[in-house]
């Protein structure tokens, strides 16, 4: 399992966060009320080839303009959409691994399993309910790459504004996986981690009451984005 260097939210002072890099902060670790419309990146030159890591991104920003289409229909139709893309572009288990340390390396394969189940609803239910119908935002990704400083990862950079203030990096780490790749973690202005903000809460819950705890919690979250 890749580990990745991580930055928590607690160490980026606040003045230096625009309005939209604090609204994606909280899309990171909780539900937020804004929206985004994906708008594509500009074309490529004939001379700029567009690295592979950048497909499953383009896939991510196409999805969430489907779910906020005007006729995406109910939280539940949006969702399924969201889910074969989750499926595909993420690598859930790294991402959850990830997420809690070292214990999740203690539990059992059910307990595993259980928790990779609720964190992939969790996963989908939060760009649900943070990607709502209708929405002013511009996405634009690099079509070119980065290696990351460690773990063999590479780095696609994209960016998001909504028009109102200077737009802010969100980069996500891919790692190879079955001949493509796929999302271990999403970097807020560049350095902060949505594994690192992640971990004390869901760390500390299965510190206190084990798998079912955490199973728990992540369904509680998933009920009340789904009925956001």
């Amino acid at each position: 399992m890749t580990r990745f260097p991580i930055t928590t939210p607690d160490a980026i002072p606040a003045r230096r966060l625009s309005r939209a890099a604090l609204g994606l902060l909280a899309l990171i670790s909780a539900p937020v009320a804004s929206s985004f419309v994906f708008m594509p990146a500009p074309a490529l030159a004939q001379s700029e080839a567009q690295s592979p890591a950048v497909a499953p991104i383009n896939d991510l920003y196409t999805a969430l303009k489907q779910i906020q289409s005007p006729s995406s229909g109910t939280p539940e139709a949006r969702a399924q959409i969201m889910a074969p893309v989750i499926d595909r572009i993420f690598d859930l288990s790294t991402v959850l691994h990830n997420s809690i340390g070292m214990r999740y390396t203690t539990l059992s394969a059910d307990e595993q399993t259980k928790l990779l189940t609720a964190f992939r609803q969790f996963t989908i239910a939060r760009y649900v309910s943070s990607f709502k119908q209708g929405g002013t935002a511009q996405f634009t990704v690099s079509p070119t790459t980065r290696p990351a400083p460690t773990g063999g990862s590479t780095i696609v950079s994209t960016s998001i504004g909504d028009g109102s203030d200077s737009a802010t990096a969100i980069n996500y780490v891919m790692m190879p996986s079955g001949g493509g790749y796929r999302i271990v973690d999403i970097l807020l202005n560049g350095h902060i981690s949505q594994v690192a903000a992640q971990r004390a809460d869901f760390s500390s819950t299965l510190a206190r009451g084990g798998a079912d705890a955490l199973v728990t919690l992540l369904n509680r979250k998933t009920a009340k984005f789904m009925n956001n």
